[in-house]
């Protein structure tokens, strides 16, 4: 920036880091920031600060929650036979939105991706290991069609055959490269439906 006001140049690369944000778009939020009165910009701030402090993982599915459980493990009239492991909490609202589905998730927080050095170890997979009580009879793979998700699937399909559980995929209503959460509700109810096991 030719124009270089320590305080603005900061705020922009705060917003430069949020994923899908260029330069410009972050120099215009910077300035649409600035222009808010400061009483909304320290609610801003406040809600910034108030996630951090107050959302953590699910005890039991490591979704997002400000509780202990989130609302789906909470929730006693779900089908605690099925898991849904999906890649984020992101892809948990995706599926929820098509009212199609009342199992359980699990939710990873990333894919296996060596070439970011992202290893089985940094995801929540002994988490879900630890759920398998013999009570579960069916593991849906959720994760996106990409390199990193079929790896990811495969890989936990891999540990969870033996336990005697049936590993399904989701059917490809799902384009190849695309992200469950821009995915409509019809394409996650067919994906869904005809997902095939592993």
């Amino acid at each position: 920036m030719a124009y270089n006001v320590l305080p603005l140049t900061k705020l922009v690369e705060q917003f430069e880091r949020l994923p899908g944000i260029g330069r410009k778009t972050a120099q215009r939020l910077a300035f649409y920031v600035l222009a808010l009165p400061k009483e909304k910009a320290a609610e801003f701030a406040g809600a910034i600060l108030e996630a951090h402090e107050k959302i953590k993982r699910c005890q039991i599915c490591q979704s997002l929650t400000e509780k202990e459980l989130c609302p789906v493990c909470s929730d006693e009239t779900r089908d605690r036979t099925v898991i849904c492991v999906v890649e984020n909490s992101q892809d948990v609202i995706a599926f929820e939105r098509t009212r199609e589905y009342h199992g359980l998730y699990h939710v990873l927080h990333g894919l296996i991706s060596p070439m970011d050095g992202i290893g089985p170890d940094q995801l929540c997979i002994k988490e879900l290991l630890a759920r398998l009580d013999g009570t579960v009879k069916e593991v849906v793979m959720a994760t996106n069609p990409t390199v990193e998700g079929e790896a990811t699937a495969i890989y936990l399909a891999r540990l969870l055959k033996p336990m005697g559980v049936k590993v399904t995929r989701l059917a490809y209503g799902i384009p190849v490269g695309g992200n469950l959460e821009y995915a409509d509700e019809v394409t996650l109810s067919r994906a869904l439906e005809g997902r095939n096991e592993i």
